[in-house]
């Protein structure tokens, strides 16, 4: 049986003023899958993003998140997915405890479920020595891990990732990959932005965004197929060669 549908926009538009970031773009994203959203900078992927967290309502077209309607019910949305940013969202001035409680708290986790899920995640993370460090004494790598553990910790339907790996070596993001999947494999659906065109590789299906409008959605094998190509970074570069907008 086909997995449930998490993700779900027809034609989903942003105008601001004459100018169109979002170009009715249609996509549904399973749970369990890991979906690469790429493209270049004014692509519109973060535009995008932003409706689909509840954050930006759209010009036009259609769309649910979590079961939820991006018009009517964005509250909603934001309390049922989680969401990280490359910056990590994180407060250097409060300790690994301190974050971890505070993002529970804003995602409506009661007191005994954030210390339960809490003391499990420094277990499974091999933090408990860190808990009361303050995040900017912490490496890059476990701000990293933190950051995705802060976003995952109230169990959330849907979790989004715009470019969580920017700036970190290659390493570490093998490692981050590694959380990524096993909360594919329990079931999170995670949505994905980055920069790293191997990274594409990692995930179920990638769509391709480019002048505000997807120009290719498929499996990475079957993107290499359709534009007879080796690896992603030359899928991107054929989809994308002729982008008016981005770098």
């Amino acid at each position: 049986m086909d997995k449930e549908i998490v993700i779900s926009v027809k034609e989903l538009t942003k105008e601001f003023g004459s100018f169109t970031a979002v170009d009715h773009i249609t996509l549904q994203v399973r749970r369990g899958e890991i979906f690469g959203f790429l493209g270049a900078n004014g692509a519109g992927k973060t535009t995008a993003m932003r409706m689909l967290c509840g954050l930006s309502f759209p010009t036009s077209g259609s769309g649910t998140v979590a079961g939820y309607d991006i018009y009517r019910q964005a509250e909603e949305i934001k309390r049922h997915i989680g969401y990280m940013s490359q910056k990590f969202s994180l407060y250097e001035n409060l300790t690994v405890w301190e974050n971890l409680n505070l993002f529970a708290t804003i995602y409506g986790m009661n007191a005994k479920s954030i210390r339960e899920k809490a003391d499990a995640a420094f277990r499974a993370l091999g933090m408990e020595s860190m808990r009361h460090v303050l995040v900017r004494e912490i490496p890059l790598g476990w701000k990293q891990k933190l950051a995705f553990t802060a976003a995952t910790l109230h169990s959330p339907e849907v979790v989004f990732l715009d470019e969580p790996t920017g700036g970190v070596d290659p390493a570490t993001r093998r490692k981050f990959w590694e959380m990524i999947y096993r909360s594919s494999a329990e079931g999170m659906t995670v949505f994905v932005t980055t920069h790293y065109l191997d990274e594409a590789e990692y995930c179920h299906r990638v769509s391709i965004m480019v002048d505000g409008q997807i120009k290719a959605l498929d499996s990475p094998e079957g993107l290499k197929r359709q534009y007879h190509a080796e690896t992603m970074d030359e899928v991107f570069r054929t989809v994308a060669k002729d982008a008016k907008r981005g770098d």
